[in-house]
């Protein structure tokens, strides 16, 4: 009997796919695997064509979720006792990096306690007003704004910890270019943990009202402030030789100390050089870092070990990726000799796990060394003691020699005073004998080594 069953249950499934678009008598061949759709339609019924056919998804532009501290939640009365954004417009600007024919954005609820419900998303081009920057600008053109649909609805109710994309649009974008989101929450998120990203070095506007489709914000309830909240990332649909560069970094990758809407961090000047040398002008930087991040232990985002595959991994188009920590993990362990040898064999072994994860999917996968934090003396700057230290000279000679990273960029040689090289050379210290200033991270961006994207453009092997 189950020979019989097991024939007829065969037979009933070759003659369904017989029967199937691409079997039959006048084509007798399989249909074309894997091959993009001419069109798509979306819940809404409006049809969009992938262009080109052949693309796929890339991180434009990212930055790294992450739970809001008290202290950069919204000014009242954006901000009131467990509510946020009451009929609020938030409006944002970005700085894509590579260009696209179409886009779809990314929404994060991922610390939220509760839901998140959004009204209404609108895509348009920046106009700055007097004194102000594209970057920043709190005006936009009406004639390019686009109201975006999440599966063909206009709002969307993102649960906690989950995450919301918005189906494509036809926007083209390019390289460089500024843009700006308009959000409207009509009943706010009701709770004070809410996810965000406090160091934007953006200003952003925020107003009563729906302003979203408004050419500026008028209403006298208007406030600016310098945080991105619930946007992650933004894609592009482009060409398969296309592809970007994740960097999990701390608040030194973050840009503090960096211009406001300027685009100064180094990843984002890094990526100016990267368009000017024909091999890396296909490569856009997601830059996933935030301050006072930590490799072994939760702090601002959780720690890096444990979001390499969020930030990485699950991020659209990752063809290289970096990381660029190790220095909070030091400067807030115990100043023991004990405490300061734990920490140190536990940064190198997260090293060799990240390097693990990220090679299983044949990333190519670099480090940094840690940047100096010397300081005359430790209440100037309470990282600099002779033990955190001498930790951080040992983690970054095993950076150096160990051969486990896919490439090394020297960080650490690049912004060290000659004279003393435990402290940050004085033309590149922002004050806190910690952060870069502005020109240490003009020189750490020219500084980085180009050739390193050739050399991997194939992968790695996956093995290990």
């Amino acid at each position: 009997m189950d020979s019989i069953f097991k024939s007829l249950t065969l037979f009933t499934l070759a003659a369904s796919a017989l029967a199937a678009p691409g079997w039959g008598p006048a084509g007798w061949g399989p249909p074309s695997w894997g091959q993009p759709p001419s069109n798509n339609q979306n819940a809404s019924g409006s049809t969009i064509a992938p262009n080109p056919r052949n693309g796929q998804w890339v991180d434009t532009w990212a930055s790294m979720p992450q739970l809001t501290e008290f202290a950069n939640l919204p000014p009242p009365p954006f901000n009131q006792s467990n509510l946020v954004f009451p009929n609020s417009t938030i409006r944002q600007t970005l700085r894509v990096s590579l260009p696209a024919q179409q886009i779809r954005l990314r929404l994060s609820n991922a610390f939220g306690l509760n839901e998140l419900p959004i009204t209404k998303v609108v895509i348009s081009l920046p106009l700055a007003e007097a004194g102000q920057n594209l970057t920043g600008a709190s005006g936009i053109n009406t004639t390019t704004s686009q109201t975006l649909t999440f599966s063909g609805n206009q709002s969307i109710i993102i649960p906690n910890a989950a995450l919301a994309v918005s189906d494509p649009i036809n926007f083209p974008i390019s390289a460089g270019q500024i843009i700006t989101v308009s959000m409207y929450l009509a009943t706010g998120q009701a709770s004070n943990y809410i996810t965000s990203h406090p160091g934007s070095r953006t200003q952003i506007w925020m107003s009563f009202g729906d302003y979203t489709l408004a050419p500026n914000m008028t209403d006298p309830s208007t406030q600016s402030t310098y945080h991105w909240f619930f946007i992650s990332a933004l894609e592009g649909w482009m060409p398969p030789q296309r592809s970007a560069f994740a960097i999990v970094g701390d608040s030194i990758t973050d840009g503090r100390a960096s211009y406001n809407n300027y685009n100064g961090r180094w990843p984002d000047l890094l990526f100016n050089r990267m368009q000017t040398y024909a091999p890396t002008s296909n490569i856009a930087i997601a830059n996933q870092a935030a301050g006072g991040n930590r490799i072994l232990m939760d702090g601002n985002g959780p720690n890096a070990l444990g979001r390499i595959d969020r930030d990485v991994l699950a991020q659209s188009g990752i063809r290289y990726a970096m990381i660029f920590e190790g220095v909070n993990d030091i400067g807030t362990a115990d100043n023991t000799t004990y405490n300061q040898t734990l920490t140190g064999d536990r940064i190198i072994q997260a090293y060799e796990q990240m390097i693990t994860r990220v090679h299983t999917f044949g990333i190519p996968f670099f480090g940094a060394t840690i940047t100096p934090f010397g300081a005359p003396n430790s209440s100037i700057q309470a990282y600099s003691t002779p033990e955190r230290l001498a930790t951080r000279d040992r983690v970054n000679a095993w950076i150096r020699t160990s051969g486990k990273f896919d490439a090394v960029i020297d960080f650490d040689a690049v912004v060290r005073d000659p004279a003393n090289p435990e402290q940050l050379n004085p033309i590149y210290n922002s004050g806190d004998y910690l952060h870069p200033n502005q020109l240490g991270y003009e020189v750490m961006a020219r500084a980085f080594p180009l050739d390193i994207f050739e050399q991997y453009a194939s992968g790695v092997d996956t093995f290990m």
